[in-house]
């Protein structure tokens, strides 16, 4: 199907089913409505799974689109679910404390996920397989196999996987083999052939994915591509490493264990190793899901319970498959037409045509968009410092970089040339720790001044700087983003960078990396940044205050705003607050949405859309009306507890009028997809938007040639630069 076809399809696809997630509603310690964050969260990742079963999607990427919600929901598990399995193993005095029953939140999750993997299971076998199936592309169980296949098998698992498999035969109260995290494994079910009566045996076998490319190409016909998952080459062969036993079933299993880090917020002690014992403790912490083959009898069930210690709140069923995630691995055979059409990201001619980058800044702010720009301009703007001989210092806070950073690279460049070179490091970027703290290493063995996290408080904001002596003065040019310094996240990251030199910016920037590397309060503090630990929380609570009181006046007063997560009670409040009192609300959140948009008597003026498409929604916009004046800020920071209260965080103003225009463009897209935006609402359901308009608007096409069309009228760099 052609891309046009597909938007213009628009009425037809709001017939993808949604299912209601029932009675999701509760009432926060000062008793007003919210949903609770893990189930609003699961909403999210649902509208992941409703791309998977778009039709309009194109079939590789409905495929990506399983992964990602099996990856989301691994993590989930992993971080959110075993903070709760924790909250259920605490003393009942602690229990009474909450407002919220852990018991409850645990039930509710496990029958959200029990629906939506069945629904996934559905996607997966009803449309997915037959849908290969129409392009000659044939998932085989062991069972399909024809002669030649399977002697393919056997041999590539005799030559391939025998090393790996490492077979266990469970013997109860005497042999509890340890499940690796998120490892897969075959549970065998089997009867010893010497017996007259055989009574049940069990035995694990790991499949080894983490060796070994999970899909493998079978021989087959010219015309036809087969697959088999490495799964049922260890199904179809599992009788060979049980001699002496006949098989009677298999089932697969995975554990998924608790992965977050329990680090002390005391200001002493060696936070860096702190980090590194907590890692080498992550694969071995507690269950915090037991997935298994919903096909699975209840007697091996309950064998395994007793053999892995294991309750009931540990178990998930699942289909014949986990680790999902692996579909992002799943061979495409070179048929682009199975994908999104290209998007090429355009050049930032301004800035990355300019001899003097910094002469370009100085004369303007520049704001780029990801991923319809390229990101070379910010590459460059390091390179260029690097280089430049009248550049003395580069600062940059790094949370998460890419494996082979061009950035990276220059920074160590730099020092070499002489610069004084600083970066912030956090390494508690969850998942990334292992990466930063080589990183780390590295820059430091180059000659890099580097700093680390400060216990109990995350650095988030997305900041760089450069100090340039021109005619004997020092001159700071920033680069501020909503994303971080990652090349490859760029391309699919939906993010804004703003280059500038403002000096009402850039010597607050400088501030903040004084108070990084002195841990020293600012004197003069912050008059235009909104800084996490400063000015961010009560910043943005007179923002909204001032709309309140020109709803009171009578006057126009409207929010915008544009984040990943809502979950901060003070700020729901606060904009309930505000709805009631009349001002307009229009809220486009991603992910959690703790606040009910559209509830009488709280939210009447607020209204909530959700976008998920081809790119991930990552940027942070705010905008208030303010009489007229119209105060626009990006950030690095969600509407969330954490980023509130227990990070540094940075929402930057953009002063130039173009730009502001661009952004609130930008915003008005948005406002106005009609295919990939979803209704956020009490009820959960993840309705498609719709309007009354005839054409099909959706929001990352429409983003993407605005671009285009904006980038075609700026100016060109000078010929002086």
């Amino acid at each position: 199907m052609t891309r046009t076809a597909a938007l213009n399809k628009t009425k037809n696809k709001k017939n993808v089913p949604v299912f209601n997630t029932g009675k999701l509603l509760q009432y926060s310690e000062n008793n007003f409505p919210i949903i609770q964050r893990d189930i609003s969260w699961l909403s999210f990742n649902y509208r992941v799974l409703q791309e998977a079963k778009d039709p309009n999607v194109p079939l590789f990427e409905r495929l990506k689109f399983l992964a990602i919600y099996s990856s989301n929901l691994d993590e989930f598990f992993r971080v959110r679910m075993a903070n709760h399995r924790s909250l259920l193993r605490v003393s009942k005095k602690t229990k009474k404390e909450l407002h919220i029953s852990p018991k409850q939140i645990v039930r509710d999750i496990q029958r959200m996920v029990d629906r939506q993997q069945k629904e996934f299971s559905r996607i997966f076998e009803e449309e997915i397989i037959p849908e290969l199936k129409q392009y000659n592309i044939n998932l085989l169980r062991r069972l399909d196999l024809n002669d030649t296949q399977k002697t393919f098998v056997e041999n590539y698992f005799k030559d391939h996987m025998l090393p790996f498999v490492q077979p266990v035969l469970l013997v109860k109260n005497k042999i509890r083999p340890f499940l690796n995290n998120a490892a897969l494994y075959l549970t065998v079910w089997l009867h010893s052939k010497e017996s007259n009566n055989p009574a049940d045996e069990y035995a694990i076998v790991k499949i080894p994915s983490d060796h070994l490319p999970r899909f493998i190409e079978l021989p087959s016909s010219s015309d036809r591509h087969d697959l088999i998952m490495l799964d049922d080459i260890v199904r179809h062969s599992v009788s060979w490493m049980f001699p002496g036993y006949s098989i009677k079933d298999t089932f697969s299993i995975k554990l998924t264990r608790d992965a977050e880090l329990y680090i002390d917020d005391e200001f002493s002690g060696d936070l860096i190793q702190k980090i590194k014992t907590s890692l080498t403790k992550r694969q071995v912490g507690p269950a915090s899901r037991f997935v298994y083959d919903r096909e699975m009898p209840a007697e091996l069930l309950d064998f395994l319970k007793e053999a892995f210690d294991l309750d009931k709140y540990d178990l998930l069923q699942e289909g014949r498959y986990h680790n999902n995630f692996d579909f992002f691995k799943f061979p495409d055979f070179g048929w682009q037409h199975l994908k999104n059409p290209p998007q090429p990201p355009m050049p930032f001619t301004a800035l990355e045509a300019a001899s003097d980058i910094f002469q370009q800044i100085q004369r303007k702010d520049h704001l780029i968009h990801f991923p319809f720009h390229r990101y070379d301009a910010v590459v460059r703007f390091f390179e260029h410092a690097a280089r430049d001989p009248h550049v003395t210092h580069i600062k940059i806070v790094h949370y998460r970089v890419a494996r082979k950073s061009q950035i990276m690279q220059a920074l160590m460049e730099a020092v070499k040339a002489g610069k004084q070179v600083t970066v912030f490091i956090e390494v508690k970027a969850r998942f990334d720790e292992e990466a930063n703290l080589r990183w780390g290493e590295k820059l430091e063995q180059a000659g890099v001044n580097v700093h680390y996290s400060f216990p109990g408080v995350k650095v988030h904001a997305k900041l760089a700087l450069v100090r340039r002596i021109e005619d004997g003065q020092q001159r700071l040019y920033s680069y501020l983003s909503t994303g971080n310094f990652h090349e490859e996240t760029a391309k699919i990251y939906d993010d804004m960078g703003l280059f500038t030199a403002d000096p009402r910016i850039v010597h607050e920037v400088s501030r903040i990396f004084s108070f990084l590397e002195t841990v020293k309060i600012p004197e003069q503090g912050f008059d235009h940044l909104l800084v996490g630990q400063f000015n961010l929380r009560t910043g943005l609570e007179k923002l909204i205050d001032f709309e309140i009181e020109q709803a009171k006046l009578g006057k126009r007063a409207e929010i915008t705003l544009k984040m990943n997560s809502l979950q901060d009670e003070d700020m729901i409040e606060k904009l309930y607050q505000a709805s009631r009192a009349g001002v307009k609300i229009q809220l486009i959140i991603r992910g959690i949405c703790c606040l009910v948009p559209g509830l009488e008597g709280f939210s009447e003026n607020i209204s909530a859309i959700s976008i998920v498409d081809r790119y991930l929604e990552h940027s942070r916009i705010f905008i208030f009306h303010h009489d007229g004046e119209e105060l626009i800020y990006l950030s690095s920071a969600d509407w969330m507890v954490r980023n509130l209260s227990y990070r540094i965080e940075t929402a930057f103003p953009i002063y130039d009028e173009q730009l502001k225009n661009q952004i609130k463009d930008f915003i008005v897209i948005q406002l106005s997809d009609n295919v990939k935006a979803r209704i956020i609402d009490k009820d959960s359901l993840n309705q498609y938007r719709e309007d009354e308009s005839d054409m099909a608007v959706r929001a990352q096409i429409e983003a993407y040639y605005y671009v285009k069309r904006t980038q075609e009228g700026e100016d060109e760099p000078s010929k002086q630069a």
